[in-house]
């Protein structure tokens, strides 16, 4: 049983679809305050409503500084403090190099990465303040594990966030805060339902537990992260996908 996070400060950004709130709803159901953060409005006001707990959204673009700052002042200050940044937003279009506008690569990267570093950049100080503060990055198994045709600039963000990660961690310690990545592989969300039921189903089937993960499969790591047991960890990342990059090829699947 890990030590209770009933009454901590913890902000999701990307929290009103996909995996931020399912991090979102295993933060609220044991007790802490969140808010959820992304930029549209009714998606948040909808997540908000529906999730168990304590939960407020603000409206961030989250690859503008002021934008971001200005979310994470007004959590604090509605919420007592901040103890824990989940910096969860992500977008992953799919498009193959030869067809890829550069301004893509762009908004990818910005939503991506450079909201990792804001996310965090804006909270450091309130962690300053505090004594303590906890930071857990969403990146995946593409981009630092694995490939995927069409994902060359969300798999780049994806490595960029960890070798943040590293810098980081010796840079937040000073603070007495840890960063830990959690990285998913294949994680049923409304983005992945987009990709159509052949691709759910191939990759059911290349994963040996034979089912996608769930939102809340991440929310459960992201919330040992930010426990006290997790005190003695940073800059470090696990793995979250069903033992999908295991198997060195389809063919050893049939072997089970």
């Amino acid at each position: 049983m890990l030590t209770s996070i009933k009454g901590k400060s913890v902000i999701v950004t990307g929290g009103s679809k996909g995996i931020g709130r399912g991090i979102a709803t295993v933060f609220a159901r044991q007790g802490a305050k969140v808010t959820i953060a992304a930029r549209g409005e009714e998606a948040l006001k909808k997540a908000a409503g529906e999730i168990e707990g304590d939960v407020r959204y603000e409206i961030t673009d989250v690859s503008d500084w002021t934008s971001v700052k200005t979310m994470v002042d007004s959590t604090v200050k509605a919420q007592g403090g901040l103890d824990v940044m989940c910096a969860n937003a992500g977008a992953f279009p799919q498009t193959k190099i030869v067809d890829m506008d550069p301004d893509e690569w762009d908004t990818v990267m910005a939503t991506n990465l450079r909201s990792a570093f804001l996310s965090v950049k804006a909270a450091i100080p309130h962690f300053e303040k505090a004594g303590k503060g906890r930071v857990v990055l969403t990146s995946s198994i593409t981009g630092p594990v694995t490939g995927f045709p069409g994902w060359a600039h969300y798999g780049a963000s994806k490595s960029g966030q960890l070798g943040f990660l590293k810098t980081a961690a010796m840079e937040l310690s000073r603070y007495n805060t840890t960063i830990n990545a959690v990285m998913p592989g294949n994680i049923y969300t409304e983005g992945l339902q987009d990709l159509g039921q052949d691709y759910l189903d191939t990759m059911a089937a290349s994963i040996p537990l034979k089912r996608l993960g769930d939102v809340e499969d991440i929310g459960n790591a992201a919330l040992f992260f930010a426990s006290d047991e997790a005190a003695y960890i940073t800059g470090q990342q696990i793995v979250v996908d069903g033992g999908q990059i295991i198997p060195e090829s389809l063919e050893a699947l049939e072997e089970i």
